[in-house]
């Protein structure tokens, strides 16, 4: 077989097409957490971010993660949002809702004072162990909503706890996040269960 004929396969546009600075990041960042759970040792971690940041390609940069497990972050495509360090919902009087497809930061902070905010998760994309939510309100009701799976713990800094009710399991399936709670709310009420996923 000739050098042409071994080359004849077509090539994945996706894997050849040229990497941002922020893919980049977005391996070391999956790097940094497998070496964190001890999946690759120290040496291997640096090893695996001088190649990231080295990267010209999709391709290249999957291939450093090609033996990790999917929950940690993926590469960012074409049609990705840019994920925020902090979602913040602030609302004093009209209702909000966060909802449908989006991508979940590590952190969210919900306040509210007499308004009704609602944080949906069930067609959320998440790719953190933990989330932390951060959840304030006076007089207004503040609800998470979470996808089976999906697990939520109320965290021991929260404050009138015989206001923040959850119906979430507090046991993730493998590969899913939990979800944090520091709730304050003073007389309003903080929900937290299980919706159902979208499609």
């Amino acid at each position: 077989m000739t050098d042409m004929e071994h080359s004849s396969a077509p090539l994945n546009p996706v894997d050849v097409a040229r990497a941002a600075d922020a893919d980049r990041e977005a391996i070391a960042e999956r790097l940094r957490i497998a070496a964190g759970d001890g999946r690759i040792d120290l040496a291997e971690l640096e090893d695996r971010l001088g190649q990231a940041y080295a990267a010209k390609t999709y391709g290249q940069l999957q291939v450093l993660v090609a033996d990790l497990p999917s929950r940690a972050p993926s590469i960012q495509r074409y049609d990705a949002l840019p994920e925020p360090e902090t979602l913040v919902l602030k609302t004093r009087t009209p209702n909000i809702k966060q909802s449908g497809r989006w991508v979940v930061p590590r952190r969210i902070t919900a306040e509210s004072r007499t308004g009704f905010i609602t944080i949906d998760f069930t067609d959320a994309s998440c790719a953190h162990a933990e989330v932390d939510v951060e959840a304030v309100t006076e007089h207004g009701r503040i609800r998470l909503l979470l996808p089976d799976g999906w697990a939520a713990r109320i965290s021991p800094s929260s404050t009138n706890t015989s206001h923040i009710k959850s119906k979430a399991a507090e046991t993730p399936d493998a590969g899913a996040p939990t979800i944090v709670v520091t709730g304050h709310p003073v007389h309003g009420y903080i929900t937290i269960k299980h919706g159902r996923r979208k499609g």
